[in-house]
């Protein structure tokens, strides 16, 4: 059976630290034998939630837009890794529009009582969440941190691990830590692991 993980980029930058990192990961999880895809955020097409209800009672969005496909991939993935930069102590916005959007799931799941998740799917699911920032603070991942966790529950993905980096500020250039991509393999490689061995 093949694994597929899926790897959600909230950068603007598509080929910057946190896509470096996020590469690296998802180059663990394929050395693990599992397929991967990369979504970068930016690179789709769609509105933010705008609080219609349609979702109550219906297993998808009204609006049709990106987010439809997204959906589906969502459904069917096996395990997540998103890696997003700190902006103004939280998650860029882009992303954050994005989350918001699985209200779909969240309806279905809290609401009407059924996951769009099948059972088998959930008890495997696991999610690893990638973060950078520049600034070095104790507390600078915070708040990411509360809504990568809500966002893994609401689609049914255990919070299973993070990479988080400070003071990129400083660092600038990922490619000079080959300690911070390598553990970014590591993290990656472990979450497909577990797929394959059935963990």
């Amino acid at each position: 059976m093949g694994y597929r993980v899926i790897g959600l980029l909230g950068s603007p930058l598509i080929e910057g630290n946190t896509a470096k990192l996020l590469e690296k990961a998802l180059e663990g999880v394929r050395d693990a034998g599992c397929e991967t895809e990369t979504i970068a955020v930016t690179n789709l097409d769609f509105q933010p939630c705008m609080e219609a209800f349609y979702c109550r009672d219906h297993e998808t969005c009204m609006m049709d837009d990106d987010m439809q496909a997204m959906y589906h991939k969502f459904r069917d993935m096996d395990s997540l890794i998103v890696a997003t930069p700190i902006m103004t102590m939280g998650i860029p916005g882009a992303l954050k529009g994005f989350i918001d959007r699985f209200q779909v799931f969240f309806m279905a799941k809290y609401m009407r009582k059924s996951s769009l998740v099948s059972p088998e799917r959930i008890s495997r699911r696991r999610g690893l969440y990638i973060g950078i920032s520049g600034m070095n603070i104790p507390n600078v991942f915070d708040g990411a941190k509360l809504t990568m966790k809500a966002f893994f529950d609401i689609i049914d993905v255990k919070y299973h691990g993070e990479l988080l980096i400070r003071d990129m500020d400083h660092i600038r250039d990922i490619t000079t830590r080959p300690d911070l991509l390598d553990e970014a393999y590591r993290k990656g490689k472990e979450l497909g692991m577990m797929l394959r061995e059935g963990k």
